[in-house]
């Protein structure tokens, strides 16, 4: 691939040499938002189109709204790493990737500016549309690879999203005392973790909350409920996740 026109109408094309052919299914059916991580825009443009990182994005969004598309949608690029949603592993495939540029946690974790999530917000519906991709189905990097990463984190205005089609929410109640905490179990563990499971989480279902369960939590509440996310289910957070299931149960039927 030497080159080739941008699928998304406005975006400039740089391409990166980091990319495979989409495996099963052959055809993204989901969005996974990630943040960039990097001191700058330009450093993370470069290190997504550098063959020595092997790792890719299909669009990249600037700070100023500028997006640059470096791999065909109809090609696997390589964003989400091991990851799992809905039991399936090969999110690459399933997926088209967006790196949104914010230096992330390591280095301050300031705001999304407002031009940017403009940006952001019309290109994914610009796929969603071309590829008839579900709300829910647009999900955080965090979401399908919880505990291994947090991006594009607490900050990001899923809120604003959902508003536009894009993902799910429901306004969480306050945070309040956790009523399940690592090492409790039983019938009450299993239930929050099926209905993990059910919204889309890789989580095994044992009945007791495990260590793997704490950080499935965590993930859950930095992007539906992240005024706290310290992984232990408290009644807003379990609350939160009924109403969620609720309402892409009903949105699917």
């Amino acid at each position: 691939m030497s080159g080739f026109a941008a699928d998304f109408a406005g975006a400039e094309v740089r391409v990166s040499p980091n990319f495979g052919p989409r495996r099963s299914p052959s055809q993204p059916d989901m969005i996974v938002l990630h943040y960039t991580g990097m001191q700058s825009g330009a450093a993370a443009e470069a290190w997504l189109c550098d063959p020595v990182s092997e790792v890719s994005s299909h669009y990249l969004v600037h700070e100023d709204g500028r997006v640059v598309q470096m791999v065909r949608e109809a090609d696997r690029a390589w964003h989400a790493g091991k990851s799992s949603w809905h039991g399936h592993g090969d999110i690459n495939s399933a997926s088209v990737g967006i790196e949104i540029v914010n230096p992330g946690h390591a280095f301050g974790y300031p705001d999304f500016p407002k031009r940017q999530i403009k940006s952001v917000i019309a290109l994914c519906q610009d796929i969603q549309k071309r590829h008839r991709i579900a709300a829910e189905r647009v999900v955080a990097h965090s979401d399908v690879a919880p505990g291994r990463k947090i991006d594009p984190g607490e900050r990001f205005p899923w809120r604003q999203l959902a508003k536009a089609g894009l993902g799910v929410f429901v306004q969480p109640r306050p945070a309040d005392t956790a009523v399940l905490l690592p090492g409790s179990s039983g019938e009450r563990v299993e239930a929050l973790q099926s209905m993990l499971a059910l919204f889309g989480y890789g989580i095994e279902i044992t009945g007791t909350y495990d260590p793997a369960t704490e950080v499935v939590v965590s993930a859950f509440q930095r992007h539906y409920r992240p005024e706290r996310f310290d992984g232990f289910a408290d009644p807003s957070t379990l609350d939160t996740l009924r109403r969620l299931l609720a309402k892409v149960g009903a949105a699917a039927g």
